[in-house]
């Protein structure tokens, strides 16, 4: 299979959207709302949309891997409200040598992404990855990937503390973060593109539980569409992410390291093989 689209800007709407003056389900606060019409945009009518691979639109924190001082490094894009210091540092921060795509390292000692440290061993460079397993498309894996692995790729970070945590991982008092693959979920039974049958499909079956789809086109266009689109609201009590088992793969003898007692990664080997119903079920002993 084609490697799919990497996400670096704005994704457009697979519709032709209009603004309602009503207040947002979105956002607090913003009091209009961005609806999609009936008509597919020229966007994604040029990107081929209808040959597109479309995708689970995972509700995270987008994150990316690539190479920095000479080893991997998972950058998380940082977003600020823009105001005159905000351009100005902006500004600084493109002409400087660190610049890297508009994505900001994050290391594990610092204390403004702190919570990246339970889903990245930077002593190790591996993380918590969670994706279908190869055998079995109906069952999800939690595994530890080499950060060399997931080189050049964007991914959206899930966890206790992230956007609401709509999937249900964890506590406050044992957050867990996992990383996503963009394009890990493919969808395979989406009707077609009409607006009243993703409306039925979001609305009526389990597949549909998501927060919106993602069309990874052959030109590497991306095009989405949310469920706030289509006036539906997010985040839901059950997702399907959560309908499905999910099974432990956490043989770290693999590494040869000796991982701290209290990291993460040790907590899972302990559990390693060991199969849940659903990711809400997942208890470590922290």
């Amino acid at each position: 299979m084609r490697r799919l689209g990497s996400v670096q800007r704005k994704m457009p709407c697979v519709f032709v959207t209009e603004v309602k003056e009503e207040p947002s389900t979105k956002r607090e606060h913003q009091p209009f709302k961005v609806l999609a019409t009936e008509t597919v945009s020229h966007k994604a009518l040029d990107a081929d949309i209808y040959n597109a691979i479309p995708t689970e639109k995972v509700d995270g924190t987008c994150c990316y891997v690539t190479n920095y001082k000479g080893q991997p490094y998972l950058w998380a894009r940082l977003d600020r409200k823009p105001n005159k210091l905000a351009e100005k540092r902006f500004k600084n921060f493109l002409h400087s040598k660190q610049n890297s795509k508009g994505w900001v390292p994050v290391e594990k000692n610092n204390k403004q992404y702190c919570w990246h440290s339970s889903v990245v061993s930077y002593e190790f460079e591996i993380a918590l990855v969670l994706r279908h397993h190869p055998d079995d498309p109906g069952l999800l894996e939690i595994s530890a990937v080499p950060l060399s692995d997931l080189l050049e790729q964007t991914l959206e970070l899930i966890g206790t503390n992230i956007n609401g945590n709509p999937y249900g991982l964890g506590s406050k008092k044992h957050p867990l973060h996992l990383l996503i693959p963009h394009g890990a979920f493919q969808i395979r039974n989406l009707p077609t593109l009409k607006h009243s049958d993703l409306l039925s499909w979001f609305d009526g079956c389990r597949e549909g539980k998501i927060e919106g789809i993602v069309w990874h086109c052959n030109d590497g266009c991306l095009i989405k569409v949310h469920r706030h689109h289509l006036g539906l609201c997010w985040p839901i009590p059950d997702t399907y992410m959560n309908s499905k088992p999910v099974i432990i793969n956490m043989n770290l003898n693999k590494y040869e390291y000796a991982f701290d007692a209290k990291c993460l990664f040790n907590h899972f080997s302990k559990i390693d093989n060991q199969k849940f119903g659903r990711l809400k079920d997942i208890i470590l002993n922290v």
